[in-house]
């Protein structure tokens, strides 16, 4: 089947799937398949890819041990006109994985990069998680030196979900080091081998994640994204304080207000004050505000 040309001199950075080949865009085929050249953190992945695919194409190596040498021939071959697609093993270039420097070096040399979005297991695993939040903080492996592991996990406790990569041999030891950080009761989340035959998502506190991992061999085995539940909120003032506050404010202005306020003044929920402004307002002992 013949495809349109692409754009000359033009770098394409294309997602692959992380496990089910059937997780490939149809525009990712359309890339990979016109493309002059496509660039492989390992070919002897991507090949079996392309082939599932019926694309021939020509690939070339771009992996950390040569990237700083592929990139500049990569930027010669896109400043002579070539189209490049740019992939990794599994999921999106130059998250956690090789890619950046070549993106990096085509936007310094005038190219063109057109991202083309799809698989990435961050997202995936965050996206199955179920933490109610508006951002998230992706941190990527973790170092691999236990001491140097631990200072860095110290520095995770943030008030959003944070995901992190982490190899099979030292999954039990990053989710030891977690726990010992956070304390058993925080939440976690282990998603391991998203997409392919023996995916596991599993929601659980940090004081059960050891067990879950050691009660099956093959847990230990496979790709792991562990996305960290995020630290609860600062207790609010003891609710004794919040009522208090509540009914002096209630002789002075409205129900609706005297939620506002004391919702301001102890840091507990606005609605939950409001519905026990309602519920003093209607009882006895208290003189409300006249309406003014």
């Amino acid at each position: 089947m013949a495809h349109e040309p692409l754009p000359a001199g033009t770098l394409y950075v294309v997602a692959t799937p992380i496990g089910n080949l059937a997780d490939l865009s149809a525009r990712a085929k359309e890339v990979l398949a016109a493309a002059d050249l496509v660039a492989c953190e390992d070919t002897r992945t991507t090949r079996p890819l392309l082939a599932a695919h019926g694309i021939n194409a020509k690939t070339v190596a771009l992996h950390e041990h040569n990237e700083r040498a592929a990139c500049a021939k990569l930027v010669e071959a896109l400043s002579a006109g070539k189209s490049v697609a740019l992939v990794s093993d599994a999921g999106t270039p130059a998250v956690s994985d090789p890619g950046a420097l070549v993106v990096e070096a085509a936007h310094r040399a005038g190219i063109r990069v057109v991202p083309v979005p799809g698989a990435n297991a961050a997202v995936a695993a965050y996206s199955a998680s179920g933490y109610l939040a508006d951002r998230f903080l992706f941190v990527g492996f973790l170092p691999a030196s236990a001491s140097s592991r631990r200072k860095s996990i110290a520095a995770l406790d943030a008030d959003c979900p944070v995901v992190l990569y982490e190899a099979p041999h030292r999954v039990l030891e990053t989710v030891e080091d977690l726990a010992a950080a956070f304390g058993p009761e925080r939440e976690l989340v282990i998603a391991r081998e998203l997409t392919k035959k023996f995916e596991e998502v599993a929601r659980l506190s940090l004081g059960a994640a050891r067990e879950w991992i050691v009660a099956n061999p093959h847990r230990q085995q496979g790709e792991f994204v562990l996305v960290l539940g995020p630290r609860a909120a600062p207790e609010a003032k003891e609710d004794g304080e919040a009522e208090r506050i509540l009914r002096i404010l209630l002789e002075e202005v409205s129900v609706s207000e005297a939620a506002r306020i004391a919702a301001r003044l102890t840091g507990a929920s606005k609605n939950a004050l409001y519905a026990r402004a309602l519920e003093l307002a209607a009882g006895p002992g208290i003189k409300l505000a006249k309406p003014r």
